[in-house]
């Protein structure tokens, strides 16, 4: 009973990190205060950092970001719950998209425990690159591990607080991932541990600058706008407005010239 309880208070507290860390946070125990997410939209990630990839070797974060958009993950390997949630979301929101990991995306995720081993990240890497199974995931997914002083510029910049309590010896922490553009500036924001196949492809194409997506991208970014309170993407109704008035206006055009043509047809075909 005991560990059920701590169970669910545990999720009940992600649940309620898992918004912009200057939220209400009135109530929360002190532990947890201050955790969270703030978006530092456009900030530059610091790619000079040095990090550890899955197979031990010493990699600099900016060979990363090069041609693609890469969404950021910051979690720890061995978090009892609530990583691997955000991992698993990360995991079907990727499925359930058509654009491919490794071909029009990279993700890096980073372990904010600095006590962690690059053994842990490639345990990490085999099992998520196994569960997403497509082609392209084990050259486009990176698992790193790091120097608490690269780790912690890292998640400032990103606006990601976190807090160690040495009686558990686990981390608070909120849940979210970060669309950072091939430039290594962060783009979007999405929190929880769901996200949104739409939400996660409008924001690879925007962060691409529409090098990666289709027409129906663009039509969809004109009709949506991305809100950073809730990191989701809403509709716009005017320019829903305007995208249906255009559509109709076309085909009431169509049908007319449709119209006119039968009708010159019949007048050609009719005895003099």
């Amino acid at each position: 009973m005991r560990s059920n309880r701590s169970w669910i208070t545990g999720f009940v507290l992600a649940a309620a990190l898992a918004a912009p860390a200057s939220a209400q946070q009135f109530g929360l125990p002190a532990m947890v205060r201050g955790v969270g997410i703030d978006q530092n939209l456009n900030a530059q990630i610091p790619l000079e950092l040095m990090f550890k990839d899955e197979t031990g070797q010493a990699v600099r974060l900016g060979q990363y970001f090069r041609q693609k958009p890469v969404v950021l993950a910051l979690v720890y390997y061995e978090c009892p719950m609530l990583c691997d949630m955000v991992l698993n979301g990360l995991t079907h929101t990727m499925e359930e998209t058509s654009l491919n990991l490794g071909a029009d995306f990279d993700v890096v995720t980073v372990s904010f425990n600095p006590k962690e081993t690059w053994q842990l990240a490639a345990a990490k890497k085999a099992n998520y690159v196994e569960k997403y199974n497509r082609k392209g995931a084990t050259q486009g997914w990176h698992f790193l591990t790091g120097e608490e002083a690269a780790i912690k510029k890292l998640a400032d910049t990103a606006g990601f607080h976190y807090k160690y309590d040495p009686i558990t010896k686990q981390f608070a922490h909120a849940s979210g991932i970060m669309v950072v553009t091939p430039e290594g500036r962060i783009a979007r924001y999405f929190y929880g541990i769901a996200y949104k196949p739409r939400d996660f492809r409008l924001g690879l194409v925007e962060a691409s600058q529409n090098k990666i997506g289709d027409l129906a991208d663009q039509v969809l970014l004109f009709c949506y706008h991305y809100d950073p309170m809730t990191g989701k993407y809403g509709a716009i109704i005017q320019n829903v407005t305007k995208v249906l008035g255009s559509a109709t206006v076309l085909a009431l055009g169509a049908l007319v010239f449709i119209l006119m043509r039968r009708g010159s047809d019949s007048e050609r075909g009719r005895p003099a």
